[in-house]
């Protein structure tokens, strides 16, 4: 049995060592949150070490697909990004993602899929499928308005987060989806995490477009979720002033 598991981690050795380099190349391109209101809850609940409690809610690219180990979403990525950053922080994070859901199916799971876990941060990941099954994204903008205003009147922060850059999705007619989330976000100044733009620059700075999605050609690849969720936590920390978005050291008792 540990002969089997030494040659497959031998086996696994190229991939896991080409990983890391492409995570790294991806994160090197940035990308930090729109300019809007801040996210004062958040913000408060990082000085104060948490408990920090995050709701990511979205469709299959949330949920993580391809990805067996919750940890291995952008989600999870998020969270042990977070705590790395800011050794201490207590945060836990729900990962509201359903396979092939839409922007209005995500509103109308607002009560029981965020609000019940009554978040200080929501992430709210919209657009790709009202997209590709091609309905009108124009129309969709007073939607994605109403449901960010709903999460705002529970009292937590909002970040939107666009499509993915990905061979699928560039085949459709994705850049009315894009206007629509930034005209939604700038109506209502929230930030605005752009996805699509940390993945089309790491693929315009060399990379193939392969390393960063999977298979099927639409949802992410391990080291795209990776790169997502772990450049998502640098941007939410960002936000803070540079002395409070410095590692600090916690005092005796706390």
């Amino acid at each position: 049995m540990r002969t089997g598991l030494l040659a497959l981690a031998l086996a696994l050795l190229p991939q896991l060592a080409l990983a890391q380099p492409v995570v790294e190349q991806c994160l090197a391109t940035g990308q930090r949150l729109t300019d809007a209101a801040p996210l004062s809850r958040t913000s408060a609940q990082l000085r104060a070490f948490g408990p920090l409690r995050i709701v990511a809610i979205g469709s299959s690219s949330t949920r993580g697909l391809w990805q067996s180990d919750p940890a291995s979403t952008y989600p999870g990525m998020l969270k042990s990004e977070l705590e790395r950053l800011k050794p201490g922080l207590q945060v836990s994070i729900v990962n509201s993602g359903r396979n092939a859901d839409t922007i209005p199916g995500n509103v109308a799971r607002f009560e029981r899929d965020v609000f019940a876990h009554k978040p200080d941060l929501v992430i709210w990941q919209i657009g790709t499928n009202d997209v590709t099954w091609l309905q009108s994204s124009d129309r969709l903008t007073g939607r994605i308005v109403d449901g960010i205003r709903q999460l705002k009147a529970a009292g937590a922060d909002v970040v939107l987060l666009d499509q993915q850059y990905a061979p699928a999705l560039l085949a459709t007619n994705y850049s009315k989806m894009q206007a629509s989330i930034a005209e939604a976000a700038r109506r209502e100044n929230v930030p605005l995490f752009s996805r699509f733009e940390l993945m089309r620059r790491a693929v315009d700075g060399g990379l193939p477009m392969t390393a960063l999605t999977s298979w099927d050609g639409l949802h992410s690849s391990a080291a795209g979720y990776e790169c997502t969720g772990r450049a998502l936590a640098r941007a939410i920390m960002a936000t803070m002033p540079a002395k409070e978005n410095a590692p600090a050291k916690r005092q005796r008792g706390r």
